[in-house]
């Protein structure tokens, strides 16, 4: 297939357009760099050394004979071009990871909850309505969250995407239909993918647009067999309080001798996928498209669910860190279950990789490398989601030393 990746640049772009391409397809990789100069705004650089994205994709065309091609594009600016490339080149599959990912920079300010809704929700319909315009039957695979259901205690799984409801109708009788699960964001970006939900239900219904939703966990590990394959290819590893996710960032805090940061009780409850199944599960997608006129298939892209506070227990076991409970930046219950059903990725062949593998001591050995490369001012997760939580934050991250350390 003809496949462009949307957002290949990132996290989960890189080693997504990796993985396509070894496996023969053709690979366009679409992306305004934003992530790169987010680097340059927060200070903060890539725990592992990044090339630029043309000579990373160089490198994958030395080692593979395969190339990669990158095409510099703003799909929440630039309709116009974004609408003539997919006109002239016609994919068969576009996988859409152009968004701004993550919860706590979208919180940061005013202007990022702005930038995040314009970027992620202009992007998205862009998209969607330049596939309308030219008559473009591509199936669209798009990169969701798990937080488009909200982290609340209900007491029953969350199915895959819909709910199934009983109604009282007017005359006293009763009517069943299924519904999306119902939304409840607990950031601006996490609403952003609430409304991408919306705008993908209509297009599907409207324009009979084919479309997959993969509401993904959190996502731990650095490596995939491809990234591995030159040093030059390695993925991207925040570790800073903005864009690190929780296991990857308590893996660097050890590596440095940073107690690990446990924000509240620990008692939040995520999901959580490796990097590896997530690029699989990307392929798994893109081989069962919904057929045209269908409604959008949803999938949950995770493989187990953690505490936190349990997550820090077992890092701590491996490496001997400490933790520290500080206040919490986030709005959200101080625990939580988290039950997900998520048979269909499992029912289409997927392995999981889970944390009892053994994956962190991989983890722990990037971290260990290039541990020099860590600013320790950048560690704390100090993005407050109200002002009134704001005073509450320690923005002086030696001094976790001093305070709550167990």
């Amino acid at each position: 297939m003809k496949i462009a990746i949307l957002g290949g640049d990132g996290f989960c772009g890189w080693p997504t357009a990796l993985h396509l391409s070894a496996a023969g397809h053709e690979i366009h990789i679409l992306d305004n760099l934003s992530r790169r100069w987010i680097d340059t705004e927060l200070g903060v650089q890539s725990l592992t050394p990044m090339d630029s994205i043309q000579e990373r994709t160089r490198v994958w065309h030395a080692e593979t004979g395969r190339r990669i091609h990158f095409h510099l594009i703003d799909l929440a600016r630039d309709y116009e071009r974004l609408k003539s490339w997919l006109a002239g080149e016609r994919p068969d599959a576009i996988v859409h990871f152009a968004e701004q990912r993550a919860a706590p920079y979208s919180m940061k300010s005013d202007r990022h909850k702005n930038y995040t809704v314009d970027n992620n929700v202009n992007a998205t319909h862009n998209l969607l309505n330049a596939l309308v315009e030219i008559g473009l039957d591509a199936h669209l695979v798009h990169l969701g969250t798990m937080g488009v259901y909200g982290y609340s205690t209900v007491g029953a799984a969350i199915p895959e995407g819909y709910l199934p409801v009983t109604i009282e109708t007017a005359d006293g009788g009763a009517a069943t239909q299924e519904i999306l699960y119902p939304s409840n964001p607990g950031s601006i970006y996490h609403m952003t993918k609430c409304l991408d939900q919306l705008l993908f239900q209509f297009y599907a219904r409207n324009d009979g647009v084919r479309i997959t939703d993969l509401h993904q966990g959190i996502v731990w590990g650095t490596h995939t067999p491809e990234t591995r394959r030159h040093p030059q290819l390695v993925n991207r590893f925040d570790y800073d309080g903005d864009y690190g996710t929780v296991l990857n960032r308590f893996l660097i805090q050890a590596a440095i001798g940073y107690p690990l940061t446990v924000h509240g009780t620990g008692g939040q409850t995520r999901a959580f996928i490796h990097i590896r199944d997530s690029v699989r599960c990307i392929e798994i997608a893109l081989e069962n498209p919904p057929d045209r006129g269908g409604r959008v298939a949803i999938f949950n892209q995770m493989t187990e669910t953690h505490r936190v506070r349990d997550l820090a227990g077992i890092v701590a076991s491996i490496t001997g860190a400490r933790i520290a409970h500080l206040p919490n930046p986030r709005k959200e219950m101080a625990e939580n279950d988290l039950v997900v059903k998520n048979g269909k990725f499992l029912g289409l062949g997927l392995d999981p990789t889970l944390l009892r593998d053994g994956l962190l001591s991989e983890i722990v050995d990037v971290a260990k490398k290039f541990a020099y490369r860590v600013d320790r001012t950048r560690v704390p997760a100090v993005s407050a989601w109200t002002r009134d939580i704001a005073p509450l934050l320690d923005h002086d991250p030696e001094g976790l030393r001093l305070r709550s350390v167990s």
